[in-house]
């Protein structure tokens, strides 16, 4: 049999982050709102309503598409997409066509290799556009089904942008990486939560097939209803299965598009799939063409900063970071802010303590407690009282650096400090975790520890290393956690040899 290569490209359509619509003033925030409580004539379609661009979209499309690394149009066209369906009340929907805001962008990827390495791909973009959301249909309330449809115009004109990619994923983990870097970048500049729970991040995938070491296209599936980065991965892994075992069996795929149905983990087919005539788009008569001028791009390059690749090679290079931890601290934007802040009063202080000292607390302890908060990485302030200070964490750091402080001890210490704010070294002495070095000391715990453990330290002699654990353990429980982990370690192998 063949051996076949997929060819899959992602839609995302992402909700840009305004207080109102794309073309009216009615309020976005009304997923939680009763239905149809912040709708009016412009977004439900009534006659001689006229739609007027909603300028803050305007700037968060084009502060995407750069992100994106896009090429953002100098004049860009709003079109009408032309379809009839329950939730568009229009019977069209206002979008780009032809001259979107933003082309020719590329996303960088850091995968893993085979070798269990990290190897770079760039997936192209091949176009973000503007256009606006449809409503939402009801076929049940709650768990009642209903014998007929309901429409909530609610979301009806919400701002969206459209971010098309290029065919260059081969595997359900490439997307799911593609998604979560996107979902970063979006993050990163402000334009959108990309919170897929409330709508805020849809995604569709386009999938086909094609024999290995050919390049033509096979043809071409859509697969819809893809809520969550989970669906999109698990969607993609059946469909490839579905459409190899098609053309295994001598069948042609049929270019359809194709919902997924969670329950029963398959793509059902759903119609016949639509191009780009069957919605007759031609340009919004009520609608100017937008117009992007090269300072207001400089102003928005300004105001977006450095961007995650930027920020993780600079990490690098200034710290010594590895690509892994690098990419860690830059998972988000306000998580890169904290440790940049935590290495300034490292710099400030005069502590001796390397960076990825203070990059382990981060990930180990720091990021299981902000997570217990239910704070993320994104918007994370490095000034919230409701954190351990970047000094503090800095502190406690430098504390085990010097060894000071066992890897246990920093933990109690850590927690203490983010509780009270008191300063780590403080907590040290009034806790009595300053770590025993003491040589004749931990030589006494070493000699209890073989007493206790005759069966330990007789293994132990016959080469069994992993033996030396129960040992050590009883040393660490002895001193209450405080003794010197590597003194331990050695007293004993040499009380042994």
């Amino acid at each position: 049999m063949p051996e076949f290569e997929p060819v899959i490209g992602l839609e995302v359509h992402t909700q840009l982050k305004t207080e109102t619509k794309m073309f009216c003033s009615c309020k976005t925030s009304a997923s939680e709102a009763p239905a149809n409580a912040f709708i009016c004539p412009v977004c439900t379609g009534q006659p001689g309503a006229l739609p007027t661009p909603n300028l803050r979209a305007v700037r968060l499309g084009a502060a995407a598409g750069l992100a994106l690394g896009c090429e953002v149009s100098e004049v860009s066209v709003f079109a009408r997409k032309n379809y009839f369906y329950p939730d568009n009340p229009k019977a069209y929907q206002i979008s780009q066509f032809d001259k979107p805001l933003c082309e020719n962008g590329a996303v960088e990827l850091d995968l893993k290799d085979a070798a269990g390495g990290v190897r770079t791909k760039t997936v192209r973009v091949h176009r973000a556009h503007l256009e606006e959301d449809a409503g939402k249909s009801l076929h049940a309330i709650g768990s009642r089904q209903l014998d007929h449809t309901l429409v909530d115009f609610n979301r009806c004109g919400v701002p969206l942008l459209e971010i098309v990619s290029e065919p260059d994923l081969n595997s359900a983990d490439e997307a799911y990486a593609y998604l979560m870097e996107l979902k970063k970048l979006l993050q990163w500049v402000g334009v959108s939560n990309c919170d897929m729970e409330k709508g805020e991040l849809r995604c569709d995938v386009n999938i086909s097939l094609r024999p290995k070491g050919e390049t033509k296209l096979g043809r071409k599936v859509e697969i819809k209803n893809l809520n969550s980065f989970k669906a999109v991965k698990d969607a993609i892994t059946h469909e490839i299965g579905r459409q190899a075992a098609v053309l295994n069996g001598g069948g042609a795929v049929d270019q359809d598009t194709r919902l997924w149905n969670e329950k029963e983990q398959k793509t059902v087919s759903m119609r016949s799939k639509e191009l780009a005539h069957d919605y007759r788009y031609f340009p919004e008569p009520d609608l100017s063409p937008l117009r992007i001028s090269a300072a207001f791009k400089e102003e928005l390059k300004k105001e977006i900063g450095e961007l995650p690749k930027a920020k993780k090679d600079r990490f690098k290079a200034e710290y010594g970071l590895s690509s892994y931890d690098a990419g860690v601290v830059t998972g988000g934007k306000g998580l890169s802010a904290y440790f940049e802040a935590c290495m300034s009063e490292v710099k400030r202080s005069g502590l001796a303590v390397p960076a990825k000292n203070v990059l382990n607390l981060i990930a180990s302890e720091f990021l299981a407690r902000l997570n217990g908060l239910k704070k993320d990485s994104v918007t994370l302030d490095p000034g919230d009282k409701e954190l351990i200070s970047p000094a503090n964490l800095a502190k406690t750091a430098a504390l085990t650096a010097a060894g000071k402080l066992s890897a246990s001890a920093a933990k109690t210490v850590f927690a203490k400090s983010w509780e009270t704010g008191k300063d780590p070294e403080t907590l040290m002495g009034e806790l009595g975790l300053a770590q025993v070095s003491d040589a004749g000391l931990i030589k006494d715990w070493a000699r209890e520890a073989i007493a206790a453990n005759p069966k330990a330290a007789e293994d132990f002699r016959n080469g069994n290393e992993k033996a030396l654990g129960p040992l050590v353990g009883v040393i660490m429980k002895k001193s209450k956690g405080t003794a010197n982990p590597a003194a331990a370690n050695a007293a004993i192998k040499e009380l042994l040899k």
